[in-house]
C-alpha cells in the first residue's frame, strides 16, 4: 500500500537518476507506442481487405466459360465454350436445395452511353434479380431489376452512382431515359457498391432484355451462386468444395469438356479463398505483435538495468535500512514500487500517445487496402497491464539482490 512517505522516497530516488529514468521511460513508452500503432495498422489492413470482400455476398461461387485444352469425344482442343440459359437452368434445378442466391449474367464492356449532351463508354450487364444481393449492392434511389422486368423484357436500367453523376450530373435520375448502344432505357434505380467507383460505372439491365435487344440469343457470360449458411467454417468449406466439383462436372459434361480439362470451365470459390484471407490477417497480427513485444522487452530490460544501477548506488542506504530492522520484504517492496512506477507512467504516456495518433491521423490515411486503423481499448489496456507486470518482474531480481545484501557489507560500500 502506497503512503505519502513512500511516494516521497520514490520521487527522490527517481530525481537522483533523472537521465537514466528518462531514457528508460522513453524506451518503455516507445515500446507500447509502437505495439499499439502496429496493432492499429494491422487492423487497418484487415479492414481494407475486408472492404474488398464486401463487394460479394459471403460464400459466392462464380463460374465462367473458357477455351478447351484437351481433345474430347472427337472435338479438337482450342474450342471456346459458350454457356447458355440451359446451363444455368439445369444447374439451378439440380442443386436447388443447396442454393441461397442464384443468378446468370450477360456482360458487355466499353459500350456507348449518352444522356443529352453527355456521353461515355461504360459496362452494362444483363442480370437476374438475385444478382444485386450477390454483388452486395445498396439501392439509394428507386429499385433493382425484378422478375416482372425479365418476364416483360422491360427496357429499364439500374445505374451506378458514378455513372449517374457522369451522365445526369445533379439531375434526378429516376424516370429519365438514357441511350445504351443507341437504344432508350428508363432509369429505375441508382446503386452504390462497396467495391468503389469502378463498380459504380456499371449499369444493370434485365437479362432477357439484353439477350433479345442486343442479339445475344440465349447466351450467358457467367453463373453466380451462394450456398445456404452452415454452422461453422469447416462445414461451409467442405460443402462449397463438393458443390464446386459437382457443378464443374455437370457443366463439363453438358458442354463436352474433358473431365480433367480445367480451362474449359473456370470456377472461383470465395469460401476457399476466405481461409487464405483469414490466415493472412492472422500472420499480419502475429508479426505486428512479435515486433511490438520485442520492443517492449527492450524497454523492460532497460527498467531492469536502471534498477540494478539504483540498487548499486543505494547499497549503503539499503544497509542502513536493514540495520535499523527493515525486513527483506520491505526492501523488495521499495525497489518494486519504483520499477512499477516508472513502467506505469511511461506505459500510460506511450498508450495515450498512440491512441491519440490513431484517433486523429488514422481516419486521414485511406487507401484501397487500408481503412480505419484502430485498436480495441480493452486490448490496449490489457497490453498496459501486462507491461506493468513485466516491469514488476524486471524490478524483482534487482530487488531480491538488494534484499540479500548483508548490512555490514552494505555499510562498507563506497
Amino acid at each position: 500500500m502506497f503512503n505519502i512517505e513512500r511516494w516521497q522516497e520514490i520521487f527522490e530516488a527517481i530525481s537522483k537518476n533523472r537521465l537514466r529514468t528518462f531514457l528508460t521511460g522513453v524506451s518503455v513508452a516507445s515500446g507500447i507506442f509502437i505495439l499499439v500503432i502496429l496493432l492499429g495498422a494491422g487492423r487497418g489492413l484487415q479492414n481494407g481487405i475486408e472492404k474488398q470482400f464486401e463487394r460479394d455476398a459471403a460464400g459466392i461461387i462464380e463460374v465462367w466459360s473458357g477455351t478447351t485444352t484437351k481433345e474430347y469425344k472427337g472435338l479438337n482442343p482450342g474450342r471456346q465454350v459458350q454457356f447458355r440459359n440451359s446451363d444455368y437452368n439445369q444447374s439451378v434445378q439440380k442443386f436447388e436445395d443447396k442454393l441461397d442466391l442464384r443468378a446468370s449474367t450477360n456482360n458487355y464492356w466499353g459500350q456507348p452511353f449518352a444522356y443529352g449532351k453527355e456521353s461515355g463508354n461504360y459496362q452494362f450487364r444483363g442480370v437476374d434479380p438475385d444478382y444485386g444481393g450477390i454483388e452486395n449492392l445498396t439501392i439509394i434511389q428507386g429499385r433493382y431489376v425484378n422478375a416482372k422486368d425479365l418476364q416483360s423484357n422491360a427496357k429499364v436500367a439500374v445505374i451506378g452512382l458514378k455513372l449517374k453523376t457522369d451522365l445526369l450530373k445533379d439531375k434526378e435520375a429516376i424516370g429519365e431515359e438514357i441511350l445504351i448502344n443507341n437504344i432508350n432505357f428508363k432509369v429505375i434505380g441508382v446503386f452504390t457498391d462497396p467495391g468503389g467507383e469502378r463498380e459504380e460505372t456499371r449499369a444493370y439491365l434485365p437479362l432477357t432484355t439484353v439477350q433479345k435487344t442486343f442479339g445475344g440469343g440465349d447466351k450467358i457470360s457467367n453463373l453466380f451462386f451462394t450456398l445456404k449458411k452452415t454452422s461453422n467454417y469447416d462445414e461451409a468449406l467442405a460443402q462449397s468444395e463438393k458443390f464446386t466439383q459437382d457443378l464443374k462436372d455437370l457443366l463439363k459434361s453438358k458442354n463436352m469438356v474433358a473431365p480433367e480439362d480445367d480451362s474449359g470451365v473456370g470456377v472461383y470459390n470465395s469460401v476457399k479463398d476466405a481461409k487464405q484471407f483469414y490466415d493472412l490477417n492472422l500472420y499480419i497480427r502475429l508479426f505486428f505483435w512479435w515486433v511490438g513485444i520485442c520492443t517492449i522487452i527492450a524497454g523492460v530490460v532497460g527498467v531492469s538495468n536502471i534498477m540494478l544501477i539504483i540498487v548499486k548506488e543505494r547499497t549503503k542506504e539499503i544497509g542502513i535500512r536493514k540495520a535499523l530492522g527493515a525486513s527483506p520484504f520491505s526492501i523488495i517492496s521499495m525497489i518494486l514500487h519504483e520499477s512499477i512506477f516508472i513502467t506505469t507512467i511511461a506505459g500510460f504516456i506511450g498508450l495515450l500517445g498512440s491512441l491519440l495518433l490513431l484517433e486523429f491521423v488514422g481516419p486521414m490515411v485511406q487507401s484501397e487496402f487500408f481503412r480505419n486503423p484502430e485498436v480495441d481499448f480493452g486490448v490496449a489496456l490489457t497490453t498496459l497491464i501486462l507491461l506493468v507486470f513485466a516491469g514488476a518482474m524486471a524490478g524483482f531480481f534487482p530487488a531480491y539482490r538488494a534484499a540479500k545484501i548483508k548490512p555490514i557489507v552494505a555499510l562498507r560500500d563506497e
